[in-house]
């Protein structure tokens, strides 16, 4: 079982938000985010549960058609098939986001379409 701290795998990248993977099973990805302000995941609907856990920072967390503030300590856990992003605020941002199953490659398209055209909500 991995062991860390969100200090210890801190990671920024001035064009896009970042991921370090903590741990991954056939039923579970967790993975701590880290994000530049303004920088964030598109909104998109895997086929897998998410949990979002704020450790530091402030942004907002789109959960259906709801957008909610989060500040550290925020617990924000979105079900499947629903759409979901997260974007910073004026500041930095970190994240444990926990998603069950792991999504697939091909689910993570409109992400990708999303952080190529610099747009919070890609077309579908």
């Amino acid at each position: 079982m991995p062991a860390t701290t969100i200090g210890d795998e801190r990671t920024y990248d001035d064009d896009q938000f970042t991921t370090r993977e903590i741990s991954r099973t056939e039923r579970s990805k967790t993975v701590c985010g880290y994000f530049e302000p303004g920088q964030f995941i598109p909104v998109h609907s895997p086929d897998s549960d998410v949990t979002i856990v704020v450790q530091s920072g402030s942004g907002i967390v789109r959960d259906g058609n709801e957008e909610h503030d989060v500040s550290p300590g925020s617990l924000v856990t979105i079900p499947a098939g629903q759409d979901r992003g997260i974007r910073a605020d004026d500041e930095r941002l970190e994240a444990v986001l926990v998603v069950a199953p792991p999504p697939t490659d091909a689910e993570h398209d409109p992400v990708r379409r999303g952080l190529q055209n610099d747009e919070f909500e890609p077309e579908r």
